[in-house]
């Protein structure tokens, strides 16, 4: 048996340690040259034969012997012996050898008269001008861009030999279902190597997903065996840990031999590597977001080891908006949203669950926190690499504030303009904050006043004499969602989920409450807190609470019964000093179009009368 974490090594360690250990030989293989953009070439690329294959006429003319041209001009034409009319790509008879163009010829019948002499060759395209038989066109370990293409095809050139790196992917785990199958309670989507195919495939690697195998150390030691036969790298996704179910380390010691059972990284820390038969054999976690960072951080960097493109991320200076604290020791990785706010960049720290797969779908960016440090504090100035193109990233229209599932409607509707809308939950005064510190766009905001109006009493405190532009999204419903039709007074016979401390629901709940005499200490639960209204409504759908208070459009989307408590202004502020960037004007369009006043009316719980209308501060 494999003793579990014998020595945890950094993640400079490992990588030495896969350049020193791993010859990373790749094989080569024939591909159509139609499939061929992207590869790298395995061995030189010669033209079959020559371009052109025969000396041929450049211009519409006449043939000519070029010596029988010599003094002909305007004051002196030559009528020609000897020539042969002939156009553009026409073949030049081996008897001649220049071609006068035809705007200088005087043709009757079949006498030519000239005014121009023409030197040897001139107007011909003289065989193997583009290339000759047998010359090179692609040295080795080149990689063949999309236009190069249409060269090899003229040079008779049908398939190429490229490198090529089988990988085989092992998913184990007797929890998984295939995707595309709704799992049962207690059963999860096998993703990872779903994950793992594409991304190593973008970079030439030929995959293989094998089916799934159960948590059966004989079974998983039958699968990898099969699949070191077949590949020159194989993965297995789960099993790497430390749990009465983790077999992974155990099989790769019984077929060759461990040579690192856990990474100084985070997340991703129980990766695997190890070697059977000679070939790298990686263990990565059964988390998305760990198995993510080992593939991103092992996985491709042992792919570049075969000579395959691996392309390094671009890296930008960014503002961070919120502290990351980590210990010494580890490398951290944290997905990010990043946009450029006014004339500076600013990044978002996205969760940190390793679980968490919607962070990976948010993100445009990610943080590396080196292992020598033990974080970044909000307002620092940090490195931050692009998972997109940097002129992607400065179409990131970054929206923090006070949650709602329109939203992401809204987001869909940039989409089309080729704007991505990045949308961080941090309630009302938590959106007031970044829009203080000038960290976002927009900061969605709903926070009742105690004189009955919605936003401006916080706005002015919190911001005073900056001007700012409050869109209105529309009037909604709040209220508490149930499996049982439960009444704002009952709730303190219930279990209830809250929203988190600054948000205007939790603020909303806190004022009806105090409205009704009931003294929140007297409710189960009203500690717990949720992001979302979504979060809200699916804690109560799974039983997790008997009750919550959310926007009606959220209990609707469950199935829920919903009680209503009150409606309020849900508005998004904007500096106005941002209301003329591209991005924040096709929000505001976009939520004062029709369409989008549709979109509320099939949601239910909103009023459009004042969706899109603006109110100025101060």
């Amino acid at each position: 048996m494999v003793k579990r974490y014998l020595n945890v090594t950094s993640l400079d360690d490992a990588l030495a340690l896969i350049s020193r250990e791993f010859s990373c030989t790749p094989s080569a293989v024939q591909v159509p040259l139609e499939l061929s953009a992207g590869r790298i070439t395995a061995a030189p690329v010669f033209a079959r034969y020559s371009v052109p294959e025969i000396h041929l006429a450049a211009m519409d003319g006449i043939a000519v012997v070029s010596t029988e041209t010599e003094g002909a001009s305007e004051q002196k034409p030559v009528t020609l012996p000897h020539a042969v009319r002939v156009n553009t790509g026409n073949i030049v008879p081996p008897e001649y050898d220049a071609v006068v163009m035809i705007e200088d010829v005087w043709v009757d019948g079949d006498r030519f008269t000239i005014r121009k002499s023409v030197a040897p060759w001139q107007h011909v395209r003289p065989a193997g001008e583009d290339i000759a038989e047998s010359e090179m066109v692609l040295a080795s370990q080149h990689q063949i861009r999309p236009h190069e293409l249409g060269a090899l095809a003229a040079y008779g050139i049908t398939e190429v030999a490229v490198l090529a790196v089988r990988v085989g992917l092992i998913p184990t785990g007797s929890e998984l279902v295939v995707h595309g199958t709704r799992p049962a309670p207690g059963h999860v989507v096998e993703s990872n190597t779903v994950m793992a195919s594409a991304m190593l495939t973008a970079s030439g690697a030929t995959c293989t997903r094998y089916s799934m195998v159960k948590d059966n150390p004989e079974l998983i030691q039958k699968a990898v065996q099969k699949a070191v036969l077949k590949n020159d790298i194989v993965i297995i996704s789960a099993g790497s840990s430390a749990g009465t179910r983790d077999f992974t380390a155990d099989v790769i010691a019984n077929l060759g031999e461990v040579l690192v059972h856990g990474i100084a990284i985070k997340p991703g820390k129980p990766a695997i590597i190890g070697r059977v038969a000679g070939k790298p054999v990686i263990g990565m976690p059964g988390y998305p977001l760990s198995a993510l960072t080992v593939l991103r951080e092992i996985a491709m960097p042992l792919l570049s080891r075969y000579r395959l493109p691996v392309p390094d991320p671009e890296i930008i200076e960014a503002r961070i908006t919120s502290t990351i604290h980590k210990e010494i020791g580890t490398d951290e990785f944290v997905l990010c949203a990043l946009g450029r706010v006014g004339n500076r960049w600013v990044v978002s720290p996205q969760s940190r669950g390793a679980g968490v797969q919607m962070s990976a779908v948010r993100a445009n960016a990610y943080i590396k926190v080196p292992a020598n440090t033990e974080g970044y504090e909000a307002g620092e100035g940090v490195p931050v690499r692009l998972i997109v193109g940097q002129r992607e990233a400065e179409q990131a229209l970054l929206v923090t504030g006070s949650h709602d599932p329109v939203i992401d409607y809204i987001a869909d509707m940039l989409g089309g303009r080729g704007i991505e809308l990045h949308s961080t939950h941090v309630g009302s005064m938590g959106g007031i904050l970044a829009l203080k510190k000038d960290e976002c766009h927009a900061a969605p905001v709903h926070l009742l006043s105690p004189d009955g109006d919605y936003n401006t009493e916080y706005l002015r405190r919190y911001l005073p004499g900056v001007e700012l532009v409050l869109l209105c999204v529309a009037g909604r419903q709040q209220g508490i969602v149930s499996r049982d039709g439960v009444v704002f007074d009952q709730l303190p016979d219930h279990t209830f989920i809250n929203r988190q401390k600054g948000s205007g629901t939790r603020m909303l709940l806190d004022f009806e409450l105090k409205k009704a005499g009931i003294d929140p200490s007297g409710i189960q639960g009203y500690g717990h807190e949720a992001t979302t209204h979504l979060a809200v409504a699916l804690a109560v759908k799974s039983g997790e609470a008997d009750a919550g208070m959310c926007v009606y459009s959220a209990a609707r989307a469950l199935g829920l019964p919903f009680v209503p408590v009150a409606q309020e202004r849900y508005e998004i502020a904007i500096r106005a000093a941002h209301m003329e960037d591209p991005r924040v004007m096709a929000l505001c369009d976009a939520i004062a179009s029709p369409g989008f006043k549709e979109i509320l009316g099939r949601l239910g719980g909103y009023d459009t009368t004042e969706t899109g209308v603006r109110r100025v501060l101060p």
